[in-house]
């Protein structure tokens, strides 16, 4: 039984958002429409547009937005293309963007969707209905591509040992479930008490990987922040470190500070005054909302304001 869908962070959300207003809120990640119903309810002059690559969570964010269907667009699509959703829809440039970038109750809690080490289930991990799945990728990609997925999407120090794993279980039998990933897992982690599940990094490398994640972050953050009215604002909510880096770096470089490596002898990032940080730090949950939602733990969330141009 999928628990109840917990937004985090959302009174910050609507602190940072809501002053935007009023005009066009795009929710890059609507999921199953938390932080949407909080900042339509906040600022009754926001016309939405959400975004999802999920068909089952814009299902269900489109029945708890319901109330304000005549202020809300809903389209399925991935956050990457927000311009050309923009465009598509014949819209002008938003005042505020949100994008909560990860994982939602709905795809961990069902078995089927194979996102979750927890419940046996297929080893699918898309969260949409096209393109290989996580069963695929185990299948199809060579050793050294395993060890680099594991290595730098789940930060996982034995990415040599478990790809060998996998390779070597895949020329018997192909990995079609998540309950066998898990046990194969473990094995090669062995049996000493650990702090987080020992798959817990090979499930993370696999969905990103599966999903694109950290691609689409990229590809996503600079459009939207120039899509933005000048004055708009942007809060992006991500779950871990890889994530939260890319954020940070992008807008240290549109604030006009160089991002490259302190041995690069030429700047190469090419950095342009865009915007002004709001989170001089990134936005943490305190612990009454991490013990009324513990997936609420690892959320940082961040947040600029597009410069006003001269």
């Amino acid at each position: 039984m999928a628990s109840e869908h917990l937004p985090v962070l959302t009174d910050r959300v609507v602190e940072l958002l809501a002053p935007s207003g009023p005009g066009l809120l795009v929710d890059a990640t609507v999921g199953l429409g938390g932080h949407a119903e909080a900042l339509l309810r906040a600022v009754p002059e926001f016309q939405l547009v959400g975004l999802d690559r999920d068909p089952q969570a814009l299902a269900r964010a489109g029945e708890r937005l319901q109330p304000f269907s005549d202020r809300v667009q809903l389209v399925e699509e991935t956050f990457d293309r927000l311009p050309l959703v923009l465009r598509r829809l014949g819209l002008g440039a938003p005042v505020a963007v949100l994008a909560d970038i990860g994982c939602s109750s709905l795809q961990l809690d069902s078995a089927e969707r194979g996102f979750s080490f927890a419940s046996d289930g297929p080893l699918d991990m898309r969260m949409g209905g096209t393109g290989p799945t996580a069963a695929d990728l185990l299948q199809q990609s060579e050793w050294e591509e395993l060890v680099r997925i594991l290595r730098d999407y789940g930060e996982e120090r034995r990415a040599r040992a478990i790809a060998r794993a996998i390779v070597r279980r895949r020329e018997q039998e192909p990995l079609r479930t998540t309950a066998q990933l898990s046990r194969l897992v473990q094995d090669v982690m062995g049996g000493r008490e650990r702090r987080i599940h020992p798959a817990t990094r090979t499930f993370q490398a696999l969905r990103i990987a599966v999903n694109d994640e950290l691609g689409q972050l990229e590809r996503f953050l600079e459009p939207a922040i120039r899509s933005l009215k000048s004055g708009g604002r942007i809060a992006v909510i991500s779950f871990h470190s890889l994530e939260d880096r890319i954020v940070k770096h992008t807008l240290r470089r549109l604030t006009g500070r160089c991002t490259c490596p302190p041995d690069f002898p030429v700047c190469r990032c090419n950095p342009q005054r865009v915007v002004e940080v709001l989170t001089s730090s990134p936005v943490r949950p305190d612990e009454e909302e991490i013990d009324r939602n513990p997936r609420a733990r690892s959320a940082r969330l961040r947040a600029a304001l597009k410069r006003r141009e001269d």
